[in-house]
């Protein structure tokens, strides 16, 4: 008899302890709401796993948040350390990404990412709103990221290096003081060794519009970084990497690209510059260039940096980094006031404001050797070294202009003027008659028409060539076989005998006068003449 219930009882016991030793731990779990979370139904997860469940839910006594207790495997309780996450996966929807489409079907569910090895057993945790963008368990270096304003960037921005995605930032949090933003940036293990000591960290959210000496920049990063945010990072060009950066370690934000490579920026001098010109244009931080290259920045502008009442200059306090320089020029300009700065200003060192850009206006600091420069040194002012300055730009152009307006002004333009009213009024009678003479002419080419026109006009031709003929045929008669060529030729033998008659006649005439009288001597034997001295 006493059989079954001894078999019923050791059964029954059997099972109890079986109840009881396959009850997992149960851990309370706050949340600020419910929402997709059923006692019984909702799973706890750890990497898909299933792990435990929902227990039970309630709400906090102060109606602030919600209560879960989570009952989970007795094989996972090593999961339920210090640092571990727990939040619920169900569909999200973000401008960085679309979680969690599986539990449309499935339902939503707890996931669990475990905290570090070896930390305290906890049986308190408080859930997270938004999944972390990766687990504590997924391998590779995390830093923090330390920037003045948040701007856009939001958790799940991605990190990029030379534009390639590396990483994603975490989450991020305002310091008690409210004075910092503080990211927590995670870099994949393949990427880890790309971030070093010496590594910068800039912002390329949005869209990035500036204007300075150099006119107007735009930056168009990626798609995703301009509606998300996103974190570039990379070594300055001249410095060394560094040693490999530790977990944790903290860096700068800085708030664009520029503004990560002028980092590296060390002034070790500063000049003071005293401009009789107007400076309006140039602000802090505007370039100082030396023949195109930037070797420093415009640290102030401000009449408190000479004694008051000395000097009506405007001050603008200058800073320049030698390394920035020629290795042997760096190595040379040791001090403000060093013989190698002496020397440059003795051949015409000279710094002159420039305009860097057109549009806005924005000027900048030029260092430069001038060769019509007037002889100058380093001067002092104060705790400050002075450099000369000469003027230039629209200084330069307004003193040329005056110069050309003085050279008008001496002209004698009163003269000129009325030299000029003169030969007006000259043009204008010199027109007046050309008009009469054009009328004059059309006269003339009026009646050349007519003339023209005339029929008797046309019959010139024909009356011309009439009387060449005519004109041929006389000279035809004149020719060497016209009847008139003989009729000349005899009559010039005829005249060559009288004139041959006509000279004997004279002769005889001459040597005996009275043969006028007498008649010649017939004996045809002259008698000589005697000597006329002779008688």
């Amino acid at each position: 008899m006493w059989v079954v219930p001894l078999v019923a009882l050791v059964l029954g016991a059997w099972l109890l302890y079986r109840s009881f030793g396959a009850q997992g731990p149960v851990v309370r779990v706050a949340f600020d709401t419910a929402d997709g979370i059923f006692a019984g139904k909702t799973e706890v997860r750890c990497r898909s796993v299933r792990v435990g469940v929902v227990k039970d839910v309630n709400l906090a006594d102060d109606l602030k948040s919600v209560l879960t207790y989570l009952e989970f495997d007795p094989e996972a309780e090593g999961l339920l350390r210090r640092g571990t996450r727990f939040w619920v996966v169900k569909p999200r929807l973000s401008v960085t990404e679309f979680s969690g489409v599986g539990t449309l079907i499935t339902g939503a569910y707890i996931e669990l990412d475990p905290g570090p090895p070896g930390g305290a057993r906890e049986d308190s945790f408080e859930g997270l709103e938004t999944p972390p963008a990766t687990n504590s368990s997924v391998p590779g270096r995390r830093v923090l990221l330390s920037a003045e304003e948040a701007g856009s960037l939001t958790i799940g921005a991605p990190i990029y290096f030379r534009g390639f995605e590396v990483g994603r930032i975490e989450g991020r949090d305002l310091d008690e003081a409210g004075l910092k933003v503080t990211y927590n940036a995670f870099i994949g293990q393949d990427y880890s060794q790309l971030v070093t000591e010496n590594t910068r960290f800039w912002n390329t959210s949005g869209i990035d519009i500036s204007a300075g000496a150099d006119g107007f920049k735009l930056r168009t990063p990626s798609f995703q970084a301009m509606i998300s945010g996103g974190v570039s990072f990379g070594v300055t060009e001249g410095d060394e990497p560094g040693k490999p950066a530790a977990d944790g370690m903290t860096f700068t934000l800085f708030r664009d690209e520029d503004a990560a490579r002028l980092s590296s920026f060390n002034p070790t001098l500063k000049f003071l510059l005293l401009f009789d010109q107007t400076v309006r244009g140039l602000s802090q931080k505007a370039p100082v260039e030396f023949r195109g290259i930037t070797i420093g920045r415009v640290a102030d502008i401000s009449f408190d940096l000479v004694p008051a009442g000395r000097d009506t200059r405007i001050p603008v306090l200058i800073e320049i980094d030698p390394a920035l320089m020629r290795p042997e020029a760096a190595r040379e300009l040791t001090t403000a006031d060093s013989e190698f700065l002496k020397d440059a200003v003795a051949k015409g060192l000279r710094a002159a404001l420039k305009t860097g850009s057109l549009i806005t206006g924005a000027l900048f600091v030029d260092l430069d050797y001038h060769e019509d420069a007037l002889p100058a040194e380093l001067g002092k002012e104060g705790e400050f070294t002075t450099l000369p300055t000469i003027p230039s730009g629209f200084a330069q152009l307004e003193g040329k202009l005056t110069a050309i307006l003085d050279k008008l002004q001496a002209l004698p333009l009163d003269k000129t003027l009325a030299d000029i009213s003169a030969a007006a009024v000259e043009a204008k009678t010199t027109i007046a008659d050309a008009r009469t003479t054009l009328k004059e002419i059309e006269v003339t080419a009026a009646a050349a028409r007519k003339t023209l026109e005339d029929p008797e006009f046309r019959e010139l031709p024909a009356d011309l060539r009439k009387t060449l003929d005519e004109l041929h045929k006389s000279v035809a008669s004149v020719g060497p076989d016209g009847a008139m060529q003989g009729d000349l030729l005899r009559t010039l033998d005829e005249l060559r005998a009288s004139l041959r008659s006509l000279k004997s006649m004279t002769t005889t005439i001459d040597e005996k006068p009275n043969a006028l009288l007498f008649g010649r001597d017939s004996s045809g034997n002259p008698t000589p003449k005697a000597p006329r001295g002779g008688r």
